[in-house]
């Protein structure tokens, strides 16, 4: 395991991806930074944290997959591995917001952008970029955000939060390929909602009420309607409303 620390960057997931271009990166190769102008969302979205505050780590890894759509798989299970280690911090109420944002209670505490580079023996090198907001007490205008210390009162170390993590990660893709049905069904089990109604929004701003019935192996969310159909969603094409 080879820990690179840096005070300021754009992204770690960009500045991993061009080091793995560079030179042949050794697996779990971590870039940490305490300042990250360039983070990004699952869907785009910019994420920005307050200085020294949260752990901001992209992870590099390979995976032996067997077909590439155990891709969303690979999501579920690094999502799976922070609630993992998570939990042994004491946080509380700890759950899945589909398709990776970590959640405590009904509060956004972090969130997992894995960028994938898949070879012809379906072999795939993948960036885990990970973002836990950890000390961070202000979220002046975000609502649904919170952080490890305001959920649980207790201020933490972010470089142990880091090493927990990688070192759970790295137990847990060893045994990928074997364990892949057991990981789907506790992403399951661990989804935010699941089973109760919500309000949604689609691409076209039009609000409906359902319940999230499934996630599916390629990483759509299927959700029950009203009249009791089951309509499925990809990542960008509904937002959950809550």
């Amino acid at each position: 395991m080879r820990l690179i620390k840096l005070d300021a960057i754009g992204s770690t997931n960009d500045y991993l991806k061009d080091l793995a271009k560079a030179e042949n990166l050794s697996e779990f190769t971590i870039v940490t930074a305490e300042t990250q102008t360039a983070g990004r969302g699952q869907r785009g979205a910019t994420w920005i944290v307050e200085p020294g505050k949260n752990l901001t780590m992209s992870v590099f890894v390979k995976v032996q997959m067997s077909e590439t759509t155990q891709l969303f798989a690979l999501n579920a299970a690094v999502a799976l591995t922070i609630l993992e280690v998570l939990k042994t911090f004491g946080i509380p109420e700890l759950s899945l917001k589909w398709p990776n944002d970590i959640m405590s209670g009904r509060t956004k505490v972090g969130g997992i952008l894995i960028e994938n580079s898949v070879k012809t023996d379906n072999s795939v090198a993948s960036v885990i970029g990970i973002g836990l907001n950890v000390n961070q007490t202000d979220f002046e205008g975000l609502p649904n955000a919170s952080s490890l210390a305001l959920v649980s009162g207790v201020f933490f170390e972010k470089d142990e939060i880091c090493i927990h993590i990688a070192s759970a990660l790295e137990k847990r893709l060893e045994v990928f390929e074997k364990t892949s049905q057991k990981i789907w069904s506790d992403y399951q089990q661990n989804l935010f909602r699941k089973g109760k109604p919500t309000l949604f929004q689609d691409l076209s701003g039009d609000k409906f009420m359902g319940i999230i019935a499934n996630a599916t192996k390629e990483g759509l969310l299927e959700i029950k309607l009203g009249d009791d159909s089951i309509k499925s969603f990809g990542i960008k094409e509904v937002t959950m409303l809550y």
